[in-house]
């Protein structure tokens, strides 16, 4: 049997902290009811079900790239690294990784793109429950250290609050600068 792992992100979007992705191998025999594209699942189901992927897989990884990075790199070529940094951290190397979207990273293995994988692939759906249960965390964290912003409600995206927020504060020093709305707010602000 081939090893293949599915390889996803999360936190492209946001206007604060980092891009994670994660690349897992998962048996075939793996037994977990429910995968699905983590945007369809509950926060709740997420993370019992990424107990039951750490449990179960072959190897899993998950890697970021914080803001500061993706202010220097841009956010696509920040994502391609965390999804290569996530396939080079497996335990295990697989033969191909089959990755959610149309861009592949630069991996030292075979790579297949797929369309809307996370909805597709077990194992691509496993890493973007992953990704996104160490997006989640890392947004419950900024909460905890720059309190007013609502970063545990929004996860960082740029909902009407947030702005809200950048507006009043200003930029704390895990957004991402490179960012219009956190650029804009920037230029107004010298809070942090």
């Amino acid at each position: 049997m081939a090893l293949i792992c599915g390889v996803d992100e999360a936190g492209r979007g946001p206007l604060v902290g980092s891009v994670f992705a994660a690349a897992v191998i998962l048996p075939d025999d793996h037994g977990i009811v429910g995968l699905a594209d983590s945007k369809k699942l509950t926060a709740q189901k997420r993370e019992q079900l990424a107990v039951l992927i750490r449990e179960r897989a072959i190897a899993w990884a998950v890697c970021g790239v914080d803001a500061q990075e993706i202010d220097r790199i841009n956010i696509l070529q920040a994502t391609m690294l965390a999804m290569q940094r996530a396939v080079e951290a497996l335990a295990v190397q697989p033969e191909l990784a089959q990755v959610d979207g149309n861009r592949a990273p630069k991996v030292a293995m075979a790579v297949e793109t797929i369309i809307k994988g996370d909805a597709k692939v077990q194992a691509i759906s496993a890493a973007s429950i992953l990704a996104k249960v160490a997006r989640d965390a890392e947004a419950d964290e900024l909460e905890a250290r720059y309190p007013g912003y609502g970063f545990a409600q929004h996860k960082g995206y740029g909902t009407a609050m947030h702005l809200a927020a950048l507006k009043a504060l200003g930029p704390c020093p895990a957004h991402r600068m490179s960012f219009a709305p956190v650029r804009a707010a920037a230029s107004q602000s010298t809070l942090w």
